[in-house]
Parts: C-alpha cells; sequence; structure tokens
C-alpha cells in the first residue's frame, strides 16, 4: 500500500531540511485564480495559477504560471512535443499528486514519488524573485524564493522545463531557434 499523501507539515518539515526559508499566511479558502485575487495586498510576490494536464497518450503535466499567463492548450501540447492536452480527473490528481482541484502546487510534487509528472515552469514567473503557491492546501500561501523552488522541484526528482508562454514571446523565440540552426 502506498503512503498517505504528505500533509503541510511534511512539506515545511522538508523545505526547512533544504534550508529554504519560506513564509506561509493563512486565508479562507480559494478555488480560482479570480478568489485568490483578494489576497494581493497582504502576500508580496508573484502570484500563480497551476494546471494538472494529461495527453492522451497519459503523459502527465504539472503547468505552473503566473496567474495572468496565456495558456493555449491547442498550441502548448505541439510546443512540449505531445499529444493534444486536456485537463486531468480529480481522482487521478489526488492518486499522483496527493492534492485536491483548488490546491495544485508545485508543493504536491513530494507527493509524486514515481515522477509521473512532468513539470512546466513559465519563464516570465521565473523572472520574478518571490513566488506564492499552496502549502498543499488552499487555505493557505507559502512564499518561496525563485531558487528555493528549483532546489524542492529537483529535490522531489524532477527536473522542469522553462517555457515562455506569452505567445508573442513564443513566437520569437521559435523562429530564432529556426533560424539560427
Amino acid at each position: 500500500m502506498e503512503k498517505p499523501p504528505a500533509t503541510r507539515a511534511d512539506l515545511l518539515s522538508r523545505l526547512k531540511s533544504l534550508g529554504i526559508d519560506v513564509n506561509t499566511v493563512e486565508h479562507p479558502p480559494v478555488f480560482t485564480v479570480e478568489e485568490s485575487r483578494s489576497l494581493r495586498g497582504k502576500i508580496p510576490g508573484a502570484h500563480t495559477k497551476n494546471l494538472f494536464l494529461k495527453c492522451k497518450k497519459g503523459t502527465l503535466w504539472l503547468i505552473v504560471a503566473l496567474e495572468n499567463a496565456q495558456i493555449n492548450l491547442k498550441v502548448l501540447h505541439k510546443r512540449l512535443g505531445s499529444r493534444p492536452l486536456s485537463f486531468g480527473r480529480a481522482e487521478l490528481l489526488q492518486e499522483v499528486l496527493g492534492v485536491p482541484p483548488g490546491s495544485v502546487t508545485p508543493f504536491s510534487l513530494i507527493n509524486d514519488t514515481h515522477q509521473r509528472v512532468s513539470v512546466v515552469l513559465d519563464a516570465d514567473m521565473m523572472r520574478h524573485e518571490i513566488l506564492n503557491f499552496h502549502p498543499l492546501v488552499n487555505t493557505a500561501t507559502t512564499s518561496i524564493a525563485r531558487d528555493g523552488l528549483l532546489v524542492f522541484i529537483r529535490d522531489c526528482g524532477h527536473e522542469p522545463m522553462i517555457l515562455t508562454f506569452n505567445e508573442d514571446d513564443a513566437a520569437r523565440q521559435e523562429t530564432y531557434a529556426t533560424t539560427s540552426s
């Protein structure tokens, strides 16, 4: 039998053991980016959204981006070298990342002990020093330094892909890659 998913206390203990300083703020439950906007003045740093996606072949993706990033799923799968993408079912999310919908976070990689999920980080988000995510529950927000997030993700056995989601920047990036080869 698999062990139960990590708790918020387990997560904070793991971060501490890695020497990663975080700050956690309690708040009422928030399930969407819209609901979380009321917290902006109270929590400094970049605010984010997280998408748990699955391709038709079964590959799982965790997309971590700035809350206002425009993510076009009809194009994204091509950029990832994947089949078409759809949102992963709540049961699969719970099985793989150990969190319910509304609590998806890169911190949930602590529960992906079999490295089933491929992680994609928004390049624009990674320009910010401080990033904000739920600590496995949507009743709090934990602020972490960008470099600390990378240390944590790698400690969980994942090497994140960093990708530009802004369509104009992505088109320029792809054009440059094609012409510079």
